[in-house]
């Protein structure tokens, strides 16, 4: 069988890597040395051109399986890795079949559970590591998504301005459905609280890190967060007639937490009114700094962000100005200074919304060790010559 590329777009440099050789074979030559989490398969990333890219030994249908349904997750706007390909068809020198192989975009500044530990990770961190994997089952089960093996080691992780946002990573025991029964939905959370207590109690024994971990806290929190989530997010709230302000409380909670209502269901009987969300989507703060400023970051962030530009509002007296005109004078007098401050060669250490935070940061601490406010940009260039360097790399080593 001729070698075959499923792809949106194929890169000519695609089709020349050693595809009959297995990939546990390649060579330095073609692969990026990153540190990967732990996989039922034989994992890489290579190099095409200006993309880095994560190949995926596993069996044809499998493959193809998994595509489509990242490829469908992608269209439903839900964090996932993005999927560029499967190559199928694989053959050795000696005519017999290897396996096919899942390609994907590497995600630039993510990392693996293990790496995160690994890098600094401090024990009150730990909640919000949880939190974002929670985010992250309770957005795909909104979307129609059974993930099946929820788990740490098949998702990556962000930092997000203190906290984490998560991707799926793994989606090929997964099932893309109208709806996800109640059934199902505490399958993933059971399937979850048993992967990660095995999970951490694996980290703790291998040594990599310091942390001391309560497993079954941990797994005690991510059921609960998750059920609080889902029940915030979707349940039947009930008042009198004459409380219709409960409407825009509700709405307002949901915001809070970073959703959006699209869809709500409003019934009125007798004296009281029913309402429950319909239609939620994540991401209200990030399409909010979007649409202001054109920056695209990661929810938390873009929380803190709209943050600063609200202070920026206040002291610049700009009350009486529309929010976009603000928007674009903090962007050009505040944002983007700061952010040209970061050295070329630090530069792919962080990524440029979460080195602002880490700044804002830092200027707190200063202006409270110095009793005083200290001017942001004497404390960027002193975050960049005392913090930056000795900081953990967001991006792993084999990609700057």
């Amino acid at each position: 069988m001729a070698l075959h590329v499923v792809a949106a777009r194929t890169d000519p440099d695609l089709i020349r890597l050693p595809w009959s050789r297995a990939l546990a074979e390649w060579e330095d030559w073609y692969v990026v040395p990153l540190p990967l989490g732990l996989s039922r398969h034989v994992v890489r990333v290579v190099q095409v051109n200006r993309q880095f890219l994560a190949v995926k030994e596993t069996e044809e249908a499998i493959a193809l399986r998994e595509y489509d349904l990242l490829r469908g997750l992608q269209r439903l706007g839900q964090p996932t890795v993005v999927p560029r390909g499967v190559v199928r068809g694989r053959t050795d020198v000696d005519g017999n079949p290897l396996p096919a192989a899942l390609l994907t975009e590497h995600l630039h500044y993510s990392m693996s559970y293990r790496t995160v530990f690994q890098r600094g990770l401090r024990a009150e961190q730990v909640p919000a590591l949880v939190d974002a994997l929670v985010v992250l089952l309770v957005r795909l089960h909104l979307g129609g998504f059974f993930w099946g093996d929820v788990s740490l080691s098949n998702a990556l992780f962000r930092r997000a301005a203190g906290g984490f946002a998560a991707f799926l990573v793994d989606a090929e025991t997964g099932e893309l459905r109208d709806k996800v029964s109640d059934a199902m939905r505490e399958h993933d959370v059971t399937v979850a609280v048993e992967n990660i207590f095995a999970e951490l109690l694996d980290l703790a024994a291998s040594g990599d890190t310091d942390v001391e971990i309560d497993g079954q806290e941990v797994v005690a929190q991510l059921a609960e967060r998750y059920h609080a989530l889902w029940d915030e997010l979707t349940a039947v709230e009930e008042f009198g007639a004459d409380e219709w302000y409960r409407v825009e409380q509700r709405i307002s909670r949901l915001n809070d937490l970073g959703f959006d209502v699209d869809e709500l269901d409003v019934r009125t009987e007798s004296d009281r009114v029913r309402i429950q969300p319909k239609v939620v989507e994540a991401g209200h703060h990030r399409r909010e700094l979007r649409e202001l400023t054109g920056l695209l970051v990661e929810d938390g962030q873009a929380r803190k962000l709209l943050n600063d530009l609200a202070a920026f509002t206040a002291h610049g007296g700009y009350d009486d100005l529309d929010r976009e005109t603000v928007a674009r004078r903090w962007l050009a007098r505040v944002y983007q200074p700061i952010v040209d401050l970061l050295p070329d060669d630090l530069s792919r250490k962080i990524a440029p919304a979460e080195y602002f935070h880490e700044v804002m940061e830092h200027r707190w601490a200063l202006s409270d060790a110095a009793g005083h406010e200290v001017d942001i940009f004497e404390s960027a260039r002193d975050y960049v010559a005392t913090v930056l360097p000795g900081r953990p790399s967001d991006a792993p080593s084999g990609l700057g």
